[in-house]
């Protein structure tokens, strides 16, 4: 009997263990496999761009770090964002998206609501409070929470943007020559407002200012890009977009249907942003949207952000690459009308990560892009439309 009883207290011990092991190792390990920055040697950056990177405000409308367990106030060794790196990388706006659901396998294609969502396991695995292991509201929360988290412990060099007035003071601390970053909190998609139009207050209230309507599923709101089906918007779909559009946020279409993004268009007066994304001019798949309807959320005054991943890049993703899908995009829609949209840390693959941004600038500058519209393409384009949005 004792032995068996010694037995036992072994096998629980090495059960322990291996739970343990599997929550302090795996998620890192996840995150590694999904997050990767392909091996390469130095990318050329010339004295004339870096020279022009430190003159620029830099902005970017879309990454994901907030969706992991990394202390973004500390230079991580892997991954593709943190604050470190944002200011290696001279960066001076970057959008920190909430990503509340997410499919496996992450089809592009066709996603019915019942498949298997990866933030559920991811929430668990990573430990995050019990109260956003069955509430994508609270998952939102959660990742805001975890941004003015890296606030408090990098007073100095980072700050979350909420209003115009905050966003001035930002860019002005800039241009005395300060190393500050402001962070902009966004949701991946409003199923988090759990149909429920009274939690846009909440989700105002803990930061978020760019409001993406979809993600991979259809929701309360209307079709998804990866759905099934180009479902327009819901009535409580044109209650949100309303709701939005009268607040100081940022209306975020990337992901949505185009049906949705044609209703969008058809009820609002506001510069709108495809946050991430590609155009179809330079790689004809369907994460891009078609050219003409680029042209028409372009004619908004908004902004069509550059993704750095193969889907949208359609395979060459060195910064010479991304260039050259820039110089693409503003023969579609006008200089004035492209941004940057990383998707770093979105469970992409990356030839690059944001401390070397001034590689891009590089790569912008060789592709014969002067010096006046890298300056829209990198930052200004994107700090137009913020001044526009934003209140206070």
């Amino acid at each position: 009997m004792r032995i068996i009883k010694i037995i036992m207290a072994g096998l629980l011990t090495v059960i322990v263990l291996g739970v343990l092991g599997f929550f302090a190792f795996a998620p890192a390990y996840v995150e590694k496999s999904r997050n990767a920055v392909a091996t390469h040697e130095p990318y050329p950056v010339s004295d004339e761009a870096r020279a022009l990177h430190a003159q620029m405000i830099v902005g970017d409308w879309h990454a994901d770090p907030l969706l992991w367990n990394r202390d973004l106030a500390e230079r991580g060794d892997y991954g593709q964002v943190d604050i470190p790196r944002l200011i290696e990388g001279g960066v001076a706006l970057q959008v920190f998206t909430a990503v509340t659901k997410s499919p496996a396998g992450q089809n592009y294609d066709r996603n019915p609501g019942h498949t298997f969502d990866n933030i559920t396991a991811l929430a668990i695995g990573q430990l995050w409070p019990i109260r956003t292991w069955n509430s994508l509201l609270e998952r939102a929360l959660y990742q805001a929470e975890k941004l003015h988290r890296v606030e408090a412990a990098l007073p100095d060099t980072f700050r979350v943007i909420k209003s115009r007035s905050d966003l001035e003071a930002l860019v002005a601390d800039r241009a005395a020559g300060k190393e500050v970053v402001g962070g902009i909190l966004g949701i991946e998609g409003a199923h988090p407002l759990e149909g429920d139009l009274a939690n846009l207050d909440l989700i105002e209230a803990a930061g978020h200012r760019v409001i993406g309507l979809h993600h991979f599923f259809d929701n309360a709101l209307g079709g998804s890009l990866h759905g099934e089906g180009d479902q327009g918007l819901t009535d409580f779909g044109r209650a949100v977009v309303s709701e939005v559009a009268s607040r100081g946020m940022v209306l975020d279409l990337a992901h949505s249907s185009p049906q949705v993004a044609r209703d969008v268009l058809e009820m609002t007066d506001i510069p709108l942003v495809v946050s991430h994304t590609g155009v179809r001019a330079h790689c004809n798949v369907k994460r891009n949207f078609p050219d003409d309807l680029m042209q028409d959320i372009a004619a908004t005054g908004g902004v069509i952000g550059m993704g750095y991943w193969d889907e949208v890049a359609c395979g060459d993703i060195r910064p010479e690459g991304i260039a050259k899908m820039i110089l693409k995009a503003i023969e579609v829609v006008g200089v004035d009308h492209v941004s940057l949209g990383s998707d770093f840390d979105g469970s992409v693959a990356t030839a690059f990560d944001t401390s070397e941004m001034p590689a891009l600038t590089h790569a912008l500058l060789e592709a014969g892009l002067s010096e006046a519209d890298i300056r829209k393409v990198m930052g200004d384009n994107m700090l137009r439309v913020l001044r526009a949005r934003l209140k206070g």
